[in-house]
Order: structure tokens, then sequence, then C-alpha cells
């Protein structure tokens, strides 16, 4: 069973009136950028719990995770209704293989999210280890409104900081946006506008895709490029150039 520890909330963020970030202190155990804890309170005396990605880097100790409202569900509402100063619980030790030690080498290695689901990106290339194998790195945001971009500035900050290596993407499906791309993310493929914005090819023999996000976006993506591409999911026992989160 998993081991809990108390938390205290240091800052909440209120992207929009759904999306919101929460920033907590706890003694959590050293875990891998990529990976999730779990977040639980206990409601109705019942604890209710969820799992999230971290988005700081695992060295600083500002435990931080990006979610959004679900208004009939019974932790989110809660969860953004908390302010500094008050409890809870996380799970000392985290979870999940959505780590680069899991991905092969490539020259060009793709991070394609859908909303919230950009988080364990921005804690890989916040710590910034294991990445020298790589000679691009393509992070693509997508979300249904450019408001929805709650860390469109950490990623521009990241692509200072990687001076050139990193090349950043936003893709907004239901309004138009300066530099943003319009549409969906398996679409944006199929017709070459992603990759025509980015300038850089997605193929088997150079690329590897991480998936993480909407579970529709990930299964259309992983599909389109089996067929199109000829690129198959990463498996350790079996290598291939897709590796996947589904995010609910």
């Amino acid at each position: 069973m998993a081991e809990w520890v108390n938390a205290k909330v240091s800052k909440v963020d209120n992207w929009t009136e759904n999306l919101f970030s929460i920033t907590v202190q706890a003694p959590v155990a050293s875990f891998t950028a990529g990976q999730f804890a779990k977040l639980a309170l206990e409601i109705d005396g019942e604890r209710v719990q969820r799992a999230y990605s971290y988005v700081n880097a695992p060295s600083d100790h500002n435990l931080e995770f990006y979610l959004v409202t679900v208004p009939e569900g019974k932790l989110s509402p809660r969860l953004h209704a908390l302010r500094p100063g008050d409890d809870i619980m996380v799970t000392k030790d985290a979870a999940g293989f959505f780590v680069l030690e899991e991905v092969p080498e490539c020259q060009t290695l793709w991070m394609l999210a859908t909303g919230t689901a950009i988080g364990p990106y921005l804690s890989i290339l916040q710590e910034g280890k294991d990445l020298e194998r790589f000679d691009n790195i393509v992070l693509v945001h997508a979300a249904r409104f450019s408001t929805d971009l709650s860390y469109l500035p950490l990623m521009q900050q990241l692509q200072q900081r990687y001076n050139g290596k990193l090349r950043i993407q936003t893709v907004v499906s239901r309004e138009e946006m300066a530099g943003s791309l319009t549409g969906r993310v398996p679409a944006l493929i199929e017709n070459g506008q992603l990759e025509q914005a980015v300038g850089l090819e997605i193929d088997a023999e150079t690329s590897h895709i991480m998936l993480c996000g909407n579970p529709q976006m990930v299964r259309d993506t992983q599909q389109l490029l089996k067929e199109t591409r000829g690129m198959r999911k990463h498996l350790r026992r079996k290598p291939g150039h897709m590796t996947s989160e589904h995010y609910w």
C-alpha cells in the first residue's frame, strides 16, 4: 500500500476558471522527472485520491501540480478551493514509467501534450538531465483556447535556456492565435502543418514520440504514425518509436 505524508499548501495559481496549479511542501522521497504522485483529502470520512504528475524538477523542493477542475468531480473542486496554509495528503513515493530512461536513442525527441499533461515534460525539461543525447527536442502543447496555455512563459524561458536545441509549438483547437497552429494534433501531423511549423520531420529513423494527455489524441496519433510512418509503440522487450501516457 502507498505510504502517505502530510503536505502543506504554499501556493495556488488560478490560471483560468477551471485551470490551476497547486504547490505544496512535503517530505516526499526522491522521484524521477516525468513521474506522478497521488494527492488526497479526507471527504466525508473517506480518503479521496487522484494521480497528478509533478511539474517541478526533482531537484526543486516546491512540489507543483497542474490541475483542471471537473465541476462534478469529488476531489478537484475541493483541491481548487485550497489556500496557502491548508493541509493535504500526498504519496511519499512517486510512480510511473513516463521518464527519459525509458526512451531509446534518437536524433529528435517529440514531446506532445494536451491540456494539463504538459506537466511531466516541464519537469523533465526543468531538471535537464539525460537530454544531451538528443540533437533536437520539440515540445508541443495543445489546448482548446489560448488562455489555457498556462505555462507558455515557462516554455519560452526553457527554449532560451536550451539555446536552439528546444523548439516549442503551441496548438489551439477552438480559436486562432498568432504563433499557434489551429486544430487537433493528429490532423496537424497528417496535413504536414506541425512538421512545417517546427522545421523537423517525424520519421521512424530519427524520431521518438512521447504522447501524454487526452486518450483520444494519444490513440489517434499512434494509429496515424503507425499507418503513415511505420512507427510502433515502444516496449522494453521490443524497442519502438512511441511512448505514451493517458491522462484519464
